[in-house]
């Protein structure tokens, strides 16, 4: 049985790098005006280095997947051609797309390079795969709406053609992610399917009644809370047995906006899980659902996959994406007399207890020092601080190193929405 293709979002180009070195096989990608991720801040990836993210996942031994997976506008649509030149001369392993112009544009002017539909594209039947398959699209993603029973029989009907399936990540109340919610909250400002989303799926709500314009009610008439439209976050982790037989040829991870720790540790959990079992098919994989429980979720859940995605898939009482472990730093790559340089992302004092983790590593040390630049002690690290550690045991290759507390933070879900955490 063929090991599938772990596939893992890449959000800036620091992040594509930590993704393929903590296990991806594959990464996905997209530049602002043509994804449905457009983050317009920080080191993003944007026409002008796109050929520089390719090449650099290529030179990891990774694929690199371009999306332009918006739903395409007139102008969109002229302003494409353009565009495609671009993606030529970067030459991405795949291009993902939803929309039926876009992909005759892409067609006739990218004939060489693989086209994957993406899942907004509502691919649920057999017969849906078959006209992708007949109009040349190499992979399916598939509507995250399928149960596995039904991704199993379109392996059947249509062996030749890969398809792709979410095993991970932040799930849309819509169908597909086809919401026009985010439009209509923020006036058209914030369009949803031209990669803009508000997310407004994750605000709470509350009943106005119209003579009593001042006076607001619980929707809900328990303590569960009021975000009625939350769902919780995939995770799959424990049945990639279930997903490998069904036929699923790559595994995707969901969250280009979510952090470097988020992607590293995501990917780490999900390369062992795979491997850990085509090492051994009965081979017991909680512990790495346990992993997953340290990183941003709502609370997690199997999605439509077993066909038991009820109201208890909804987030009612938590809206945030809330860790159970802090991320504490991230090592630099400079290391001075046993003292290694990182950036502190949450507070850390001497005498503490963290876990690092590298793409190979995992273990648990004890913060000896703190030491500003010039080296002079310093009795906390505070957030956004660069500064040199003195760990009692050390990373053996400390480049892609990590740092994040102890263990998992279970608490209730009322102290949830105030603190950290989830463990469902």
């Amino acid at each position: 049985m063929k090991k599938p293709e772990l596939l893992l979002p890449a959000g800036n180009m620091e992040k594509l790098e930590y993704a393929i070195k903590y296990g991806a096989d594959a990464v996905y990608l997209g530049v602002p005006d043509f994804s449905l991720r457009a983050m317009r801040k920080g080191s993003i990836i944007t026409s002008e280095n796109l050929k520089e993210a390719v090449s650099l996942a290529h030179s990891l031994n990774a694929k690199a997947y371009l999306t332009i997976n918006i739903f395409a506008y007139n102008n969109d649509i002229r302003n494409l051609p353009a565009f495609c030149e671009i993606v030529k001369d970067a030459n991405p392993d795949s291009i993902i797309l939803s929309d039926i112009g876009v992909f005759n544009v892409v067609r006739k002017r990218l004939p060489n390079i693989p086209i994957h539909i993406s899942t907004q594209a509502n691919s649920l039947n057999f017969e849906t795969v078959k006209f992708w398959r007949d109009n040349g699209a190499k992979r399916v993603i598939l509507a995250r709406e399928l149960p596995l029973t039904d991704v199993a029989e379109i392996k059947k009907e249509v062996s030749d053609i890969e398809l792709e399936s979410f095993v991970h990540g932040s799930q849309c109340v819509s169908y597909s992610g086809r919401c026009l919610l985010s439009d209509y909250m923020t006036n058209n400002e914030r369009k949803a399917n031209q990669g803009n989303c508000a997310q407004p799926c994750r605000w709470s709500y509350k009943l106005v009644e119209e003579t009593r314009p001042n006076q607001y009610f619980e929707i809900e008439q328990t303590e569960r809370g009021t975000h009625i439209l939350s769902t919780k976050d995939l995770c799959l982790v424990k049945h990639i047995k279930e997903l490998t037989e069904a036929g699923i040829d790559s595994f995707k991870v969901e969250g280009r906006t979510k952090s470097l720790y988020y992607v590293s540790a995501v990917a780490k959990a999900y390369r062992n899980a795979i491997d850990t079992y085509f090492e051994d098919n009965n081979a017991d994989l909680s512990k790495y659902y346990e992993e997953l429980l340290k990183v941003g979720n709502r609370g997690y859940t199997q999605g439509f996959y077993f066909g038991d995605n009820n109201s208890e898939s909804y987030s009612y009482d938590v809206s945030k994406g809330l860790a159970g472990a802090d991320f504490l730093c991230e090592f630099l790559g400079e290391e001075k007399d046993s003292y290694f340089k990182v950036k502190i992302k949450n507070k850390i004092i001497p005498d503490s207890t963290l876990e690092i983790i590298t793409p190979k590593e995992q273990f648990s040390t004890k913060v000896l020092e703190i030491r500003t630049e010039d080296f002079e002690l310093k009795p906390v690290g505070n957030t956004n601080d660069e500064v040199f550690i003195k760990f009692e045991n050390s990373p053996i290759d400390y480049k892609y190193a990590i740092a994040r507390t102890e263990g998992i933070m279970f608490i209730n879900k009322k102290e949830a929405s105030k603190t950290c955490p989830c463990a469902n």
